[in-house]
């Protein structure tokens, strides 16, 4: 059966993949786009325009560091323009306060900062540049003093899970309305690093705990997202909303993808913003199309009463452990595969991280 054709409501727009951090956990793919395949800005002024058509309500503005693009302010105003809520993702570093308020003055509406840990001095050491926290600190105070509101993105693994009592008390502190606490997604990079960065069955329990009691105990001054960590759920999530269901992706070139790591996923024909309006793409890619409905389930998703809840879970974290893209993802605990993602959460290496350069 095939689902009747869903509107976009959120476009990630990957400005570049340029970035001073070398995160050992960084979500882009192994192969970068290069600066001189950035789309320009008014093709990107055309993809919001595009995506306002689809349906799209917001749109995050992410890298990369966004602030490497010269014409960040321009690319900020073509989407107040489209009419799109902007979220800018930003590691902080590079964003200066002139170009911030020129970002302010040109309609952007929600800033999220990636913060490592809660400590200055490990922060730094896991984003691989030092003085990135005191930077990252900053802008926060600039977000703040201009009146916007401020999410705090902190990506948990076994380095820092330990402290996420602390890094939401930082995200209150620096005036956050919102904390992610987002676990590393092992996908491209990541896998590089899974040993060093995988936490421990006890610590992840624990964390379950922290997040529970943080939530009563904050109600009503902070949102905190988060959820258990892939390896350690009973059921996968529910990617992206489904596959080519509510989201899409853009790359700094102008690939347009159903979920940040498709990517990764051989054999899938991906369609370009420079050969074909978003709205063909979001209806009549090969890629997007994929992976919609369920003809391409195999058992036990294809009988399972929970297959329009998760979708089958994680294309691209079912192709990356079991070399089938159509398979079960083994994190559900009714997978043929799920005991291999036992295995490899067991797997903890203390080894220096593989930073991103």
């Amino acid at each position: 059966m095939t689902d009747a054709l869903h509107r976009p409501l959120g476009l990630l727009a990957e400005l570049t993949h340029r970035c001073p951090l070398g995160c050992p956990y960084c979500s882009n793919p192994l192969e970068l786009d290069r600066r001189s395949d950035e789309l320009d800005t008014e093709t990107w002024a055309r993809v919001f325009r595009e995506a306002a058509g689809l349906g799209v309500l917001q749109v995050h503005l992410s890298g990369g560091e966004p602030a490497a693009r010269r014409d960040l302010t321009e690319i900020m105003a073509a989407a107040r323009t489209a009419g799109l809520y902007s979220n800018l993702i930003t590691s902080g570093v590079g964003l200066t306060p002139k170009t911030f308020t020129a970002l302010v003055d040109a309609g952007l509406d929600h800033v999220q900062i990636s913060i490592q840990d809660s400590e200055a001095e490990t922060a730094d050491h896991i984003a691989g540049y030092k003085g990135a926290y005191a930077r990252k600190r900053a802008l926060a105070a600039e977000v703040i003093r201009h009146g916007l509101p401020l999410t705090v993105n902190a990506v948990m693994h076994r380095a820092n899970i330990d402290r996420i009592g602390d890094m939401v008390a930082l995200a209150l502190e620096l005036g956050a309305t919102r904390v992610e606490i987002a676990h590393v997604q092992y996908y491209g990079w990541a896998l590089k690093n899974r040993g060093a960065l995988m936490p421990t069955a006890e610590q992840v329990e624990r964390a379950i705990g922290v997040v529970e009691d943080l939530r009563k105990r904050h109600h009503g001054h902070i949102v905190i997202d988060a959820v258990v960590p892939d390896y350690y759920a009973r059921y996968p999530k529910p990617c992206v909303g489904g596959w080519g269901r509510r989201s899409l992706n853009v790359t700094p070139s102008g690939v347009v993808l159903p979920c940040h790591a498709a990517q990764s996923i051989p054999g899938l024909e991906f369609w370009n913003v420079r050969d074909h309006s978003l709205a063909d793409i979001w209806a009549s890619s090969p890629a997007f199309n994929a992976f919609r409905g369920d003809d391409w389930m195999q058992e036990p998703c294809r009988s399972c009463p929970r297959k329009h809840e998760d979708f089958g879970g994680c294309r691209c974290q079912a192709f990356a452990l079991t070399g089938d893209a159509r398979a079960t993802d083994p994190v559900c605990h009714l997978s043929p595969q799920h005991a291999l993602v036992g295995q490899l959460a067991a797997v903890q290496m203390d080894e220096p991280y593989a930073y991103r350069r």
